[in-house]
């Protein structure tokens, strides 16, 4: 069985035994890296059904939509992840999603203007507009690790979501049986972290060279 298989037969586990948004997003996205492109809208699909502000859900649930051949039934959901996006500053999906719709003909609609909304949310410093939940939130008191992934987290995520993926990343742990000692499981460990908050190392490297320059 290859690596993409197995990670397929994980995370149809964990959705059986857990349905919830994250494990199917996870199965979408395993689906996704073995080209099962309506498996992964599926699965999408299901998440974006549990959890409708996971704007990367609609954006590789309308990749997979384009992949399979079934345009049409892209174009409608990548509006609406193009808006939620917008909505919870989620800068790089609304790109990514931006740039599916113009290459389908479809023009981009208009939006709310999520910094201004952050920078309103933030002014006391003591808030944080929470890209996952996309709701004001109590701000971690410190980041979380060392590095840009804990600045970025810090700077993005409030103290509520963090609890949140305390849990989750347990299950994670018991699930998979990680050891820290090990780099692949430390290396694991954070991907799975990341797929959850719904942040890729592309978005936070940009996000570290912003910080540096400004």
């Amino acid at each position: 069985m290859s690596t993409t298989d197995e990670r397929i037969a994980q995370w149809e586990k964990m959705a059986a035994e857990a349905p919830d948004d994250m494990a199917y997003f996870s199965l979408g996205n395993a689906y996704k890296e073995a080209e099962r492109w309506d498996d992964a809208a599926k699965a999408y699909g299901q998440a974006i059904g549990l959890n409708q502000g996971m704007s990367r859900a609609y954006q590789f649930l309308g990749e997979s939509l384009i992949k399979a051949g079934r345009e049409n039934d892209a174009k409608p959901m990548l509006v609406k992840g193009y808006k939620t996006a917008a909505e919870r500053g989620d800068v790089m999906p609304q790109r990514s999603i931006g740039e599916m719709l113009k290459r389908i003909g479809e023009e981009l609609p208009e939006v709310e203007d999520a910094a201004a909304k952050k920078a309103e949310v933030e002014a006391s410093g003591n808030m944080v507009l929470d890209r996952r939940a996309g709701q004001p939130q109590p701000r971690l008191a410190d980041p979380p690790m060392r590095g840009p992934v804990g600045q970025f987290i810090y700077d993005h995520f409030g103290q509520i979501t963090w609890n949140q993926w305390i849990g989750q990343g347990t299950k994670v742990i018991n699930e998979l049986r990680l050891d820290f000692s090990n780099v692949a499981h430390q290396d694991l460990y954070e991907q799975h972290m990341l797929e959850w908050l719904q942040v890729t190392r592309e978005e936070i490297d940009e996000y570290a060279k912003q910080q540096a320059s400004s």
